[in-house]
């Protein structure tokens, strides 16, 4: 069944809207980008480019202020420097890409959502930032039609695939980005069958996707905030880049494993302890719980 958008009827020379008058969204193709807080800039910069084998400043990158990492010609990491207190959540933001922000910023305040002014970084890509129901730090990226990147030999993945963050109340945050922004169902499962401790849904127009953790305690530590506010990479072969994490001096008891999403899968973690799942692209068995009911990802 379609899920019809709420929303309040807007008026123009006293005569209410309808939802065809409203603006139409535009696409989400993917995620653009993730920001990572750091309490020590150096170690998260030797991490990044020595372990993950990420290039800085290369690409869309080039004259960002802080340490920035291109993972591919659309999708990049920045980190970040926290001057004061850590926050809760070290995902500093989640940003999409869509081809018209300017259509998207339109569609989201003809919806009531506040959203940041249009900018536009060094390069001249044009963003703005917003909050999600909880708080969550996103924002919207209009990438150029095409960047020139090739990626380093020591660079371990070239494609981002997910992000995910504690969410505190599904149904909230499905009414924005399922409802309003159009994301759709991707997989959801939990530790025991009929649990529901991760709910995965992919942008509309592409297969990245967000995936809410679910149960968390208020009270959890920095540690377990980690573990669960993350993002992810694919590879074709979690063993070899396993191997290859290894080669570049990570040092891990831990060995991949097929997760309960039927997917192999490797947990890391950055000087923070903000977690880095390597994940391969399709799953190796059928996944517990539920079906998938969207597509894989691509190399």
């Amino acid at each position: 069944m379609k899920r019809l958008v709420p929303f309040l009827a807007l008026s123009f020379v006293g005569l209410p809207l309808t939802a065809e008058d409203l603006p139409a969204r535009p696409p989400i193709t993917g995620i653009a980008r993730v920001r990572v807080y750091s309490t020590d800039i150096y170690k998260s910069r030797e991490f990044y480019t020595r372990i993950l084998g990420l290039a800085p400043g290369t690409a869309g990158c080039s004259g960002i202020v802080h340490p920035c990492y291109t993972v591919n010609e659309r999708q990049q990491i920045e980190l970040v420097q926290v001057t004061s207190g850590a926050p809760d959540n070290l995902l500093a933001e989640v940003a999409f890409a869509t081809p018209d922000v300017e259509q998207m910023r339109r569609y989201l305040h003809s919806h009531h959502v506040a959203a940041g002014d249009i900018k536009r970084d060094p390069n001249g890509v044009q963003h703005f930032e917003l909050l999600d129901p909880e708080g969550h730090p996103i924002a919207f990226v209009q990438l150029p039609a095409s960047r020139f990147f090739t990626a380093a030999a020591e660079q371990i993945s070239t494609r981002m695939i997910h992000a995910g963050f504690i969410v505190k109340d599904h149904a909230v945050e499905d009414r924005f980005y399922m409802d309003l922004l159009g994301f759709r169902m991707y997989w959801h499962g939990g530790f025991k069958d009929a649990d529901n401790d991760w709910w995965e849904i992919q942008v509309p127009d592409g297969t990245d996707w967000i995936e809410y953790m679910l149960n968390i305690s208020p009270r959890a530590d920095k540690q377990e905030r980690g573990v669960q506010n993350h993002f992810s990479f694919a590879v074709e072969k979690i063993q070899s880049a396993a191997a290859r994490l290894r080669a570049h001096g990570l040092k891990s008891t831990d060995q991949p494993e097929i997760g309960r999403d039927g997917k192999w899968s490797w947990d890391i973690y950055d000087p923070d302890l903000t977690r880095i799942e390597f994940m391969e692209f399709a799953p190796a068995q059928p996944p517990c719980c539920n079906p998938y009911t969207g597509p894989q990802p691509k190399p």
